[in-house]
Order: structure tokens, then C-alpha cells, then sequence
């Protein structure tokens, strides 16, 4: 995805915790008008011997030792990670209002999900899905803001749907399709699809009518070492039309106790207690 990583740093919200680097630009001077430079210079006050957390997007992490600083900065790089690799964890989010989303993404892309699917939902509003934030490389954008406070280098793979069964028929899609170049190089996003479908975990996060709460769920069902898809509904929940079709794709509808959560919130809790539940939080 084509995204000009020069504006990360222009964006005040984040805090900059690993300069990325796309595999091209990493042996190449940083020119001193990339915000990524001043950054280096004027916020963390680097100069010529000088060390800086640094990482190839989709690649390993570690750090950049400053050679020359007097106008473009030139850096050697040395990796020292693998980056922090995503968790098997695939989010299907209906669209919430576009403040909502821009700290939502970011903080699917800190906690380390594989993708993030925004699909649009009968009881959402319409006009969401025509903000600036529905186009998959604003959506990216975000993602990519998160995995660099969260000092990563692997960016969660954005989708964007108009609608819950467009998103579910890709899904089944993928995983009839044998693996592509992007699951072998990045086995825990697609590779979790295509060859570990029967041991997927699919939730559906509603609070009407749960089976049983998504804690008791995980603690009878452990996600351990294989996918989970949480399916979490816009701001005024899903129809029963698309319950109905959740229920029919396999997905198990679980509640998260009787308060109402924004959409934010709850993907934000959902993801997490899925997490802790794979042993990703430590």
C-alpha cells in the first residue's frame, strides 16, 4: 500500500516510539525536511553518534546509529527483532463515527490485532462509510499511527465493506484460497484464514441474548495458537437480520455484561480480554 511515510510525524496525538522506514528508504539518507528528521533532531535531540529506535515495515526493529546529521541525516542501521509480530486476532467492526475511529484504529494497531475489517451496518448511519476515513489507505494511515507508538513495525491489514455479509463472503472466500505471497510473509494475518479455518474461534460481541459471556466463552473454548474473529457492531448494534446471518457463518454470539459500550470501547475490550486470553499480555 502506497503510503508516504513523511507525514507520520505530523500527526501530534501519537507519540513516535520507533522511526519506520520502508525497505527502500532504509539504506538511504532521511532528507532534513521529512518530519521523521526533524523529529530526530528537535524532539529527541540526536546528533552524529547518536542512536535511535528504528524498523522496516513488515520487518525487524532495531536500532539506527546517526553518521552524519549536518543537513540530511544518514544512519546504519542494525536490526536487532523481529518487530513485534501481530497476534492471530481478526476485528470486524462496524463503522463508528469517524473521531471515534481514528482512536479506535490506533489502538487496534498498538494491541497488535492481524487485520481490522470495517464493514457498514443496516442500523449504522449511512454517511459514515462516505467520511474521508472509509478509504482503505486513510484506514492504513491510522494503523500505521498505532504501530508506531506501540514501537512495532508490523502494520494490522485494513478492509473496508459497505455492508456485514460482504464482509463475511470474503472471508469465506480467503479461506478457500490457497496461501498467497502475503500469508507466507506474514504467516499470523492470512496463513490464520486459509489453513486453521476449523480451528478459528468466530464471536459475535452483542449484548442481546448473549450464549454466555465472552470470558466464560474463552475460558471453555482457550484461543491459544489459533485465529479468533470478534464481530462487534456499530453504535446502535446489529439488526436481527444480521445476527441471524452472524449465527449462520458460525459466529457465537457472546455479551460482555449488561452496560452499553461505544463501539471504540467495546472493540477496545473485546480485543483485549481475547488477547489476555491468548497469552499476549503477559
Amino acid at each position: 500500500m502506497g503510503i508516504n511515510l513523511s507525514a507520520l510525524t505530523n500527526n501530534k496525538d501519537i507519540a513516535m516510539n520507533i522511526c519506520l522506514f520502508t525497505q527502500e528508504e532504509i539504506d538511504k539518507p532521511l532528507k532534513a525536511a521529512d518530519p521523521r528528521a526533524q523529529h530526530i533532531k528537535k524532539i529527541l535531540h540526536k546528533g552524529v553518534g547518536d542512536t535511535f529506535a528504528a524498523g522496516i515495515i513488515e520487518g525487524q526493529a532495531g536500532t539506527a546509529t546517526i553518521t552524519n546529521a549536518d543537513d540530511d541525516i544518514t544512519f546504519a542501521f542494525a536490526p536487532q527483532s523481529d518487530g513485534k509480530p501481530l497476534f492471530p486476532l481478526h476485528m470486524i467492526i462496524g463503522f463508528p463515527r469517524p473521531i471515534q475511529l481514528k482512536r479506535l484504529l490506533r489502538d487496534m494497531a498498538a494491541l497488535g490485532v492481524a487485520s481490522v475489517r470495517l464493514c457498514g451496518t443496516e442500523l449504522g448511519e449511512k454517511s459514515y462509510l462516505k467520511a474521508s476515513l472509509s478509504d482503505p489507505q486513510e484506514v492504513y494511515k491510522m494503523l500505521l499511527d498505532g504501530t508506531v507508538q506501540a514501537a512495532s513495525t508490523h502494520v494490522p491489514m485494513p478492509f473496508v465493506y459497505q455492508t456485514l455479509a460482504e464482509c463475511l463472503d470474503e472471508l469465506e472466500s480467503e479461506a478457500a484460497q490457497p496461501q498467497t505471497d502475503a500469508s507466507q510473509k506474514n504467516a499470523v494475518r492470512l496463513e490464520s484464514v486459509a489453513s486453521q479455518k476449523s480451528a478459528a474461534l468466530k464471536l459475535a460481541l452483542d449484548n442481546v441474548e448473549p450464549r454466555s459471556s465472552l470470558r466464560a466463552f474463552l475460558q471453555d473454548n482457550p484461543p491459544q495458537n489459533r485465529p479468533v474473529f470478534a464481530a462487534i457492531g456499530s453504535e446502535r448494534g446489529w439488526s436481527p437480520a444480521e445476527r441471524s446471518m452472524l449465527e449462520s457463518r458460525g459466529f457465537v454470539r457472546l455479551g460482555m455484561g449488561s452496560r452499553v459500550m461505544r463501539t471504540e470501547t467495546a472493540a477496545t475490550v473485546s480485543a483485549s480480554v481475547v488477547l489476555d486470553a491468548m497469552g499476549a499480555l503477559g
